[in-house]
């Protein structure tokens, strides 16, 4: 069951939340038992099997982590260590089976020339963000920042479903305090708050995102069947896709911080006007908050940490200021951030675009940290070099970010070697006939300097509106969280405070007849395209 459709958002979430609060008056633990047993409702909702794949899975993980806190309460940290490394291993395993195994076996038959054939194997909804969940649970009971819990409170932090398919991922420290403290009544604040962050999401997802993804597909599908596609086609695809992952994902997000919301949960926020960075460390800062704070605190931290201690044994410098050298540099920093991204490319999809994705953002991150290193020198004079940076590291940024999604979205490494080679122009460059001639003197000039004249083509020119129009969207107004600072939409959103670009929201939730008309133009939108194409991009996470 997904959050975009017509049984959740008219059937589910309002019998969820009525039960939730009826319940909550006779029995707080009647209240989350029922919110359990809904979590795990929507979760099999699709393919009821699912729960026999969750079940032993979530058993699995809590004796594990009873089976560690015994072993750090008798001060027994090899036990305790071995435990944890059970329990990472059993959890990448079965992530690894559903989501790798099919690629796999297509890998050794590639190398190999081989034509083994087994059964396909269907993706859990959500594995990927339940799996990295359960990991950083039992590291932190490993680590005791966890030092209590039952097996109910596991059931619903694992379980919780509106963090449960496409996150945020969220850590157990940060929402069980709060079902300890949840009252399981009706809140009129929260519910209003958590339907306006829903609303909002549904129309980003429904109206937004899925408006532009068939124009996206057509021409990704071109470059697919082999067609040459040229440069204006091929900067409209990969930054059309740009957008439409966007509104799409933070969309999903926005719907589900608005429904934990309703329900009295602050779920941390997931993104943060990610598209304005001026740099590709801020752009993973403000994209999919939460994965990179999992990634940085689980495999790079720990893999940074443990080269550091090795250099410094043997007699090798670190990293640090004056200190730094290209070894330590390369060491230290470089390493761990590819083989950081890498894995982040491989938990994004089973594929070998998904594994390029993630090593060309690994080397994006790399440049940027060894500009860091090597400019430094320049960042003296902070505010000359602040103003010819920013533009120009939004523009090298973006353009980056796009050429990266090529690799995101295509269906396979030839249909994004080809888009790649028309993005440098490589396939020609051309404009529709139509176009050209609107252009005037631009056009014949354009003309004159070897832009061709294409076939009359619709999908160029309404493409090239959706990009115009989400561009707007995306890069000058406040989003969604902006709109809602000053009532901690997110657990711990800056509320109220500039964004790091610098620029303060230019409007501010509050009840009001504007407001109401805003939120039930962005829910009729969301609701009259709920029955279009709409494609679930989580599929692969």
């Amino acid at each position: 069951m997904l959050f975009n459709s017509y049984e959740f958002i008219f059937v589910f979430f309002p019998a969820t939340l009525l039960g939730f609060f009826l319940l909550g008056r006779r029995s707080r633990v009647l209240a989350l038992r029922w919110l359990i047993a809904a979590s795990l409702f929507f979760y099999t909702w699709w393919r009821p099997i699912n729960v026999l794949l969750i079940a032993p899975s979530i058993l699995v993980n809590f004796a594990l982590a009873r089976a560690i806190q015994k072993a750090s309460a008798r001060e027994a940290p090899r036990l305790a260590r071995s435990l944890l490394i059970v329990g990472i291993a059993f959890n990448v395993a079965f992530l690894g089976y559903f989501k790798y195994v099919n690629f796999l076996v297509g890998a050794v038959d590639d190398v190999f020339g081989t034509n083994y054939v087994i059964a396909k194997v269907i993706l859990p909804l959500g594995i990927s963000f339940i799996t990295f969940q359960k990991i950083a649970f039992l590291v932190d009971v490993s680590s005791r920042r966890v030092e209590s819990f039952t097996l109910q409170d596991y059931c619903l932090f694992v379980l919780f479903f509106p963090q449960l398919i496409a996150g945020p991922i969220v850590h157990y420290r940060e929402v069980m305090p709060q079902f300890q403290r949840a009252n399981c009544s009706f809140d009129q604040n929260n519910v209003a708050i958590g339907l306006t962050l829903f609303a909002f999401g549904l129309c980003k997802k429904a109206f937004l995102a899925d408006g532009i993804s068939p124009l996206v597909g057509t021409i990704f599908g071109q470059a697919a069947a082999g067609e040459a596609v040229s440069l204006f086609s091929a900067w409209l695809a990969v930054v059309g896709f740009t957008l439409q992952l966007y509104f799409d994902f933070s969309g999903y997000t926005d719907m589900a911080i608005g429904i934990a919301r309703c329900f009295g949960i602050r779920l941390p926020a997931n993104f943060n006007s990610p598209l304005r960075s001026s740099s590709i460390i801020e752009f993973w800062l403000r994209w999919h908050i939460t994965l990179t704070r999992f990634l940085t605190a689980y495999i790079y931290n720990p893999l940074t940490l443990w080269l550091t201690r090795r250099r410094l044994a043997k007699g090798l410098k670190g990293i640090g200021g004056n200190n730094t050298t290209l070894g330590g540099f390369l060491a230290v920093l470089a390493f761990p951030t590819l083989v950081t991204m890498s894995i982040s490319g491989l938990w994004h999809g089973a594929g070998y675009t998904f594994i390029v994705w993630g090593l060309l953002h690994g080397a994006y991150l790399t440049i940027n940290h060894w500009w860091h290193w090597v400019a430094r020198g320049f960042r003296k004079n902070s505010a000359a070099y602040q103003r010819v940076m920013r533009p120009a590291g939004f523009v090298l940024t973006f353009a980056a970010v796009a050429v990266g999604m090529a690799y995101f979205r295509a269906p396979n490494m030839a249909t994004a070697g080809n888009l790649l080679r028309g993005l440098f122009g490589l396939h020609g460059v051309s404009l529709p006939t139509s176009i050209i001639h609107k252009l005037g003197h631009v056009g014949l000039w354009l003309h004159q300097a070897g832009v061709s004249e294409g076939p009359a083509d619709d999908t160029f020119r309404i493409m090239a509106r959706w990009v115009a129009g989400l561009s707007l969207l995306a890069f000058f107004s406040p989003n969604t969280m902006q709109l809602l600072s000053r009532f901690e939409p997110a657990l711990g959103f800056d509320t109220g405070a500039p964004d790091r670009a610098g620029s303060r929201p230019l409007l501010s939730w509050q009840a009001s007849a504007a407001w109401a008309v805003l939120v039930g133009g962005a829910t009729v939108l969301g609701v009259l395209h709920l029955g279009g194409v709409s494609e679930f991009l989580y599929w692969q996470f």
